[in-house]
């Protein structure tokens, strides 16, 4: 995040009267709004246009991310320096944008957990030259800083070094992370017209987006009876 993202990020915090969690990053949660003691979890997005930018190297740890999570938009002008107006959006209203980002994805992922197994070991000898075992720095060839040294060591099954078998596991993992990392999308937009008809809130910026949520929630409570 760019300083002046953090810095807009942090004014509709203040703005809204919401919380910053703690270990914020780790989380996956911009920010919390303690709504008479729930905890609300909320992504918090901001433009200087009419559309929205979500997130580099969209994929399904996203999708993951944002499932059940309110949405806080700021608009600002084309400087960056002055909010213009905010809008509000519950998970149902952006549960279609998210299917449909995940419906595009969805071939190349199922690809991801279907080619690994496919490899076998005379595939993995096209690769790597045929060992009784393999060294720390052969599997740090092949998997290059996707493990962290304890990792490395962990995967061991040998002393100080890895069976062809583990190797053969470790190539598929390889495998399954380049598909996933092809199959994201860079930086996709949700556009202007998805936010067509949506209330504008540039006023009593807290206590309006308190009365939304709750009509979110009590929508949502009716809708699952409903269903039930």
């Amino acid at each position: 995040m760019t300083v002046q993202d953090d810095s807009r990020e942090n004014e509709l915090i203040d703005l809204f009267k919401l919380e910053k969690p703690p270990n914020a990053t780790r989380s996956g949660t911009d920010a919390i709004l303690d709504l008479d003691g729930q905890q609300i979890s909320f992504e918090l997005k901001s433009t200087t246009k009419s559309s929205v930018t979500t997130a580099r190297d969209f994929g399904s740890e996203h999708i993951r991310k944002w499932q059940g999570k309110h949405w806080l938009f700021g608009f600002y002008d084309t400087r960056g320096t002055k909010l213009k107006y905010c809008l509000y959006a519950s998970p149902q209203v952006m549960a279609p944008w998210i299917r449909d980002k995940e419906a595009y994805i969805s071939s190349d992922y199922r690809l991801a957990h279907l080619v690994p197994n496919l490899i076998t070991m005379p595939v993995m000898h096209e690769i790597m030259r045929e060992k009784a075992a393999y060294t720390l720095e052969d599997a740090r060839h092949l998997q290059k800083r996707q493990y962290t040294i304890q990792e490395y060591r962990e995967k061991m099954d040998l002393d100080e070094g890895y069976s062809p078998e583990r190797m053969l596991l470790i190539l598929k993992e390889r495998c399954r992370y380049l598909i996933e990392r092809g199959s994201t999308l860079n930086n996709p937009h949700i556009p202007a017209s998805y936010f067509d008809g949506w209330e504008r809130i540039a006023t009593n910026h807290a206590r309006r987006l308190r009365e939304l949520v709750t009509e979110a929630l009590q929508d949502n409570a009716r809708a699952t009876d409903t269903a039930t």
